[in-house]
């Protein structure tokens, strides 16, 4: 069965979050997902308060920019939401946006090393072991959380090249694609994440969950050609999709057929009914999808 989510687009202003978090609890939606882009809202914050206004719902955090962040905040800060919010949070690392990461000082000179480190620590560290690591990037010297995660803990890698996509098949318990990504993309990446897998001998389950851009309402199909421009997507062939419910449901089921465990709506950058949308999103798209 294919999950379903949205996500809360960080343009939007950080007090907007209750409400929206509230509306997905009760319209029945699975999943709501939040972005931590420089310099707008931070992950691990928005995903707490997300997740203390609702009872049921998932939260998932895709990305958190690992240049940004020592693995062992990021390993307290991950396994409190475990504990405080059992099976509810989600959280992805990845690369971060290199000029945002040149921006702030912590732009890495090789990401694909520093994002293994980083994921074949943190995931140590979430399953309570002791950890001392000399890296190129990430250095603990004996280590270890005191309040673990009491279950398991997935980290998802976000991730684009093929080097990274191998990379978390290797390392990483799923991986997050973008918006940018049509069916076969997905199957592409596929097939390179489960390379990763094969080498590093992994034979467990390895979620992938992919973002289609969505609009729908009055001016849907220009505010999806709008927003693709501008990310310089216009020429991408079946790219997000535009139109009622039946339509964004043949979208998230052609992302399904090609490999997507998940599929997250996201709603263009200016999105007039944000509420709406996740409304729409689970009381009409939901029961279209399987």
């Amino acid at each position: 069965m294919t999950a379903l989510g949205v996500v809360f687009r960080p343009q939007l202003a950080p007090e907007r979050l209750r409400a929206v978090s509230r509306v997905a609890e009760e319209a029945g939606l699975e999943e709501l997902w939040l972005w931590e882009d420089c310099f707008l809202e931070g992950g691990i914050s928005t995903a707490a308060a997300a997740l203390a206004w609702t009872e049921r719902l998932r939260v998932g955090v895709g990305l958190l920019p690992v240049p940004l962040r020592n693995v062992a905040v990021t390993a307290m800060e991950a396994a409190t939401l475990h504990r405080m919010f059992p099976g509810r949070p989600i959280l992805g690392v990845g690369h971060g946006v290199q000029d945002w990461m040149e921006q702030v000082g912590a732009r890495a000179e090789s990401p694909v090393t520093l994002l293994r480190e980083y994921l074949l620590t943190l995931r140590a560290l979430l399953r309570g072991e002791r950890v001392t690591t000399e890296g190129r990037y990430v250095r603990l010297d004996d280590v270890a959380l005191d309040w673990p995660p009491a279950q398991g803990a997935e980290v998802l890698a976000g991730v684009t090249g093929p080097r990274s996509l191998r990379l978390a098949g290797e390392a990483a318990d799923g991986t997050i694609l973008t918006a940018a990504n049509p069916p076969d993309a997905v199957r592409q990446a596929r097939r390179l994440i489960d390379e990763g897998r094969t080498a590093a001998g992994r034979t467990e389950p390895h979620k992938v969950v992919v973002y289609l851009l969505a609009a729908t309402g009055p001016g849907a199909a220009e505010r999806l050609r709008a927003e693709q421009r501008a990310e310089g997507l216009g020429a991408v062939p079946d790219l997000g999709v535009a139109g009622n419910a039946d339509a964004v449901a043949k979208a998230v089921r052609r992302l399904a057929e090609a490999g997507a465990d998940t599929v997250v709506l996201q709603p263009t950058g200016d999105e007039p009914d944000p509420e709406g949308f996740v409304r729409f999103a689970a009381e009409q798209v939901r029961p279209l999808v399987d």
